[in-house]
C-alpha cells in the first residue's frame, strides 16, 4: 500500500503529483488500465507475442 504524507506547507495537488509518480515507477497505473476490461486469454497470448515480435526486431 502507497502512503504519501502531506509535508508542511505542501499543497494537497503536489502531494498527488508526488504519489502519481511512485504509482508510475510501480507499474501500478498500467496494471490498472490494463484491467479495467476482461481481456480473453487468447487475445493476452496474441499481445504478449507481438510485444516479444517486436522486440525481437528491434535490434
Amino acid at each position: 500500500m502507497i502512503q504519501v504524507k502531506v509535508k508542511r506547507g505542501e499543497s494537497v495537488e503536489r502531494a498527488l503529483k508526488r504519489m502519481k509518480k511512485i504509482m508510475d515507477k510501480e507499474g501500478m497505473i498500467k496494471q490498472f488500465r490494463a484491467n479495467r476490461y476482461f481481456e480473453k486469454p487468447s487475445e493476452k497470448k496474441r499481445r504478449k507475442a507481438a510485444r516479444a515480435r517486436a522486440r525481437a526486431n528491434r535490434f
